[in-house]
């Protein structure tokens, strides 16, 4: 039985729906789209991401929800509604999302890029230049990698991959065999780009593009000799994307994984998109065949797949029209030989990305190289198809040094380059384990032991997001690198854990998920509780991604009521209800949602004035409690606990440029301040740590 599974229940009144929160979240990332101070082109990504985190929200959330309904499941969520209830309310706002996207779309950004010689065109503008030109190109380009597929007794409807680009035909008269079908199918290869350009000359504006969609419908007629087109209509299915594996009855998970992986693209259907101009009969005629009712589908004006068109802001070179380039900076401490000289005289914080990845990178590939390192071990949730510091690991077991890396082969769509690597780690000798069973290990270490004078020293480096070189450029996150032998005993212990068997051991300053991170944690929210009963000062101040696990939330509004002033800093969902007169009076929620995305978590307690500050991989969520590995971590060092609370809490704090305040119900509300000094967290780190 699972610690958690006698937690207390409490009022659902007091909280608010996930999936909601999930699709606020995206109410707000969209907002930054509508944003006329942003540059034309980062509003242009914005409304892509929009499209992506959608996508991700159907193959997980709305899946998951349908898979309750479809099981008449009994299930209640903390806020008390049911699985029927939920799916209805995130329909109809889903639908509001997604109509209001494509209405910005059409009504703004594209005029707008128009007007700055950025334009789609349309098949209804095409000169005949154009057209020829755009037709040699479905010829020479489309044409060999097309195969449309009539559908008849001996062609039934083809398995369409999850979230691919798809046109449905209606045709009219026979084919060279004599037979009548009435419907085709023509799949869009992913090998085709979804937007081509078109030379500068012939598209009479500097940039020109046209939509591979609007390609197919001029020419589809081409793939149909002899037959007439009646109507040519783009659509797209979403798939349940969430993998199950009972973990517990599989003897090799990986070779399981990969079993498992093919289906991925073909699990059942949870929502249809399909262009606007989509006859009701084939809307139908669609609906019918992936198992859908009509809260599931969505018409949409314009392309059916807008995270395509991330590609056009990196293909556009208008600088004006983007953020400002910007130069991590470098950290003041590592100066000396090598990276163990400096991390040995001092602990060393690394603000991600307004600082260097680099130092990480340089403390993974010295240690490969260095004839003291004897042995190196690391966990691996996120890292990429091309990682550097995976390179150095496989140099670092080809130099004979002990290396043992815990791959976590269940990270959500990542699953398939983590099997890569832990092939070719294995290939070269190295140890690799896949955590332990049940438990994702989501917690970001590194462990390297290297023979010094004296006898072995251990090093350490810790860290509140994934050793992923890209997104360290785009992430907030903090890493710690320390010699402290009582940390860094702690992190060998946890790798103890993960490779081997035996009783987890009493951590002398990490705290660790599923054993003493949430205990710890609401332990020390109800302190500042008590010292604010005695009237002593007290206050929690919080950031992270993600706010859901109900003892947790259920100590903060004690702590509240007992005059904590609670601070929370929460990028995406957050059940809690903030500023709820008798419940919640003492505490605000915020949001910050700008040019990077918030990943760091930081955790601060008054704690006497002592003021206590962890970092961790973990949110206060119950999947981070109680079926995650996850560290989080102190900073002893005064200097560096002084950054902290400046860098990570203090600047968001005083942010009126890129926050959104939430109230009790759950809306958010952008702070937007005239008369005070403006204020971006973002943008003042970047000028404080930037190179």
């Amino acid at each position: 039985m699972t610690r958690h599974a006698n937690r207390p229940h409490y009022p659902a009144e007091d909280y608010l729906n996930r999936e909601l929160g999930i699709l606020a979240f995206n109410r707000r990332v969209l907002a930054q789209a509508q944003d006329e101070k942003m540059p034309l082109l980062e509003r242009l990504r914005f409304l892509c991401i929009v499209s992506s985190n959608l996508d991700e929200f159907f193959e997980i959330r709305v899946s998951g929800l349908k898979e309750q309904i479809r099981a008449k499941a009994p299930v209640v969520t903390t806020d008390g509604k049911t699985a029927q209830e939920t799916f209805r309310l995130v329909s109809a706002e889903g639908h509001a999302i997604v109509a209001e996207q494509y209405r910005h779309l059409n009504a703004v950004i594209l005029p707008a890029l128009a007007a700055e010689g950025i334009r789609f065109l349309r098949r209804s503008t095409w000169t005949d230049e154009q057209r020829e030109w755009i037709r040699q190109y479905f010829i020479r380009e489309m044409v060999p990698v097309l195969t449309p597929i009539g559908l008849d007794p001996s062609h039934p409807f083809p398995r369409v991959l999850n979230k691919s680009l798809n046109f449905a035909i209606e045709l009219d008269g026979k084919d060279a065999f004599g037979r009548s079908s009435n419907a085709a199918i023509v799949q869009a290869p992913r090998v085709l780009p979804r937007v081509i350009r078109l030379p500068e000359a012939l598209a009479g504006c500097e940039y020109g593009f046209v939509f591979l969609s609007s390609i197919l419908h001029e020419f589809v007629g081409e793939l149909f000799t002899g037959m007439t087109v009646l109507g040519c209509y783009q659509f797209r299915v979403t798939r349940n994307s969430d993998l199950f594996v009972d973990e517990e009855e599989v003897t090799n998970l990986r070779l399981k994984l990969q079993g498992e992986l093919p289906h991925r693209h073909f699990g059942d259907a949870v929502r249809l998109e399909v262009a606007e101009n989509c006859s009701p009969a084939m809307t139908d005629f669609l609906l019918e065949q992936f198992g859908l009712g009509k809260p599931d589908l969505y018409r949409v004006e314009g392309p059916v797949n807008l995270a395509r068109l991330m590609q056009i802001p990196d293909s556009v070179d208008r600088p004006e029209m983007k953020f400002p380039p910007f130069t991590p900076g470098m950290p003041k401490g590592l100066k000396g030989t090598t990276i163990f000289d400096s991390i040995r005289r001092q602990d060393i914080l690394l603000h991600h990305p307004y600082q260097s990845f680099a130092p990480v990178i340089d403390l993974l590939n010295q240690a490969a190289t260095d004839p003291q390192v004897v042995a190196i071990k690391m966990t691996v949730y996120r890292t990429g198809t091309d990682s550097v510091l995976m390179q150095s690991l496989l140099r670092a077991a080809q130099n004979g040094k002990e290396v043992t890396v815990v791959v976590e082969l269940m990270a959500r769509f990542d699953e398939e380059a983590n099997i890569g690597w832990a092939t070719k780690l294995e290939e070269v000798g190295a140890h690799v384990v896949y955590g332990v069973v049940g438990y994702k290990t989501h917690a970001k270490a590194l462990l390297i032991v290297r023979r010094e004078e004296g006898g072995l020293k251990r090093y350490a480096h810790l860290g509140t997001g994934n050793y992923h070189p890209r997104t360290a450029r785009l992430y907030s996150d903090f890493g710690l690198m320390t010699a402290n032998e009582e940390v860094t005993h702690d992190v060998a212990e946890v790798f103890k854990q993960l490779t081997g068997l035996g009783k987890a051991r009493t951590l002398t300053h990490l705290w660790q998920a599923p054993f003493s991170l949430q205990p710890n944690i609401v332990a020390a929210i109800r302190r500042e509780a008590e010292a604010a009963r005695a009237g002593r000062k007290a206050m929690v101040v919080a950031k992270m991604n993600s706010l859901l696990e109900p003892e947790t939330i259920h100590a903060l509004y004690e702590a509240s009521q007992a005059g904590v002033q609670v601070d929370l800093i929460v990028r995406g969902v957050c059940a809690l209800r903030p500023g709820v007169p008798g419940l919640s009076d003492n505490i605000r929620v915020r949001s910050i949602i700008g040019r990077l995305l918030e990943h760091h978590r930081v955790f601060y307690f008054y704690d006497g004035g002592a003021e206590t500050v962890y970092l961790s991989s973990a949110d206060w969520m119950e999947r981070n409690f109680y079926r995650r590995i996850e560290l989080a971590f102190p900073i002893l060092d005064p200097k560096l606990k002084k950054r902290v609370i400046t860098e990570g809490l203090k600047f968001y704090l005083a942010d009126n440029q890129q926050c959104w305040d939430m109230n009790g119900d759950g809306i958010y509300q952008r702070r937007r301040s005239t008369r005070a000094k403006a204020h971006s967290a973002q943008g003042e780190l970047m000028a404080t740590l930037g190179g």
